[in-house]
């Protein structure tokens, strides 16, 4: 069994444990995230989906289909590119931290990092003083790989 196929299972078996179905189109989504590097908009998945498998699905439909990942935590959004990348934790079974993203942007490459609960305590209370109120702690950082620097030098 390959890693995709293997994360897939993960993702099934917790979407049962939710009372949810992980159905073959949603399977053909999140496999695409899975095997891309950067993050990927809908209709990039639309084309994945149509190339991959012959699958023609509908924007609309993938778009319910993210939105349907994301609230099983198999996905997060990237706000600011207004892509998405599959979570870094679907075979983990331990608490996770707060999600941080490298985004590096000459190639588009996305690492998901954890940053610890004390960190976002501390952006909380500072953005609280500030007379702001943080609704998402998700932090998306514009970046360079280790990859794009060396083949500058």
């Amino acid at each position: 069994m390959n890693r995709v196929q293997k994360i897939i299972g993960r993702a099934e078996q917790h979407c049962k444990e939710h009372g949810s179905r992980l159905t073959s189109k949603r399977k053909q989504v999140l496999s695409g995230l899975l095997k891309s590097e950067k993050a990927l908009s809908a209709y990039e998945l639309v084309d994945y989906c149509k190339d991959a498998f012959g699958d023609n699905i509908p924007a609309m439909s993938v778009y319910r289909i993210l939105s349907f990942l994301q609230d099983e935590h198999l996905v997060h959004k990237l706000k600011l590119a207004n892509k998405y990348v599959a979570c870094s934790h679907i075979t983990c079974d331990h608490a996770h931290e707060v999600a941080q993203f490298l985004i590096c942007g000459q190639c588009q490459r996305v690492k998901e990092i954890n940053i610890s609960k004390s960190i976002i305590s501390k952006l909380q209370h500072s953005v609280a003083e500030a007379g702001f109120h943080l609704l998402s702690p998700q932090l998306e950082m514009n970046c360079l790989c280790d990859s794009c620097i060396s083949s500058a030098a």
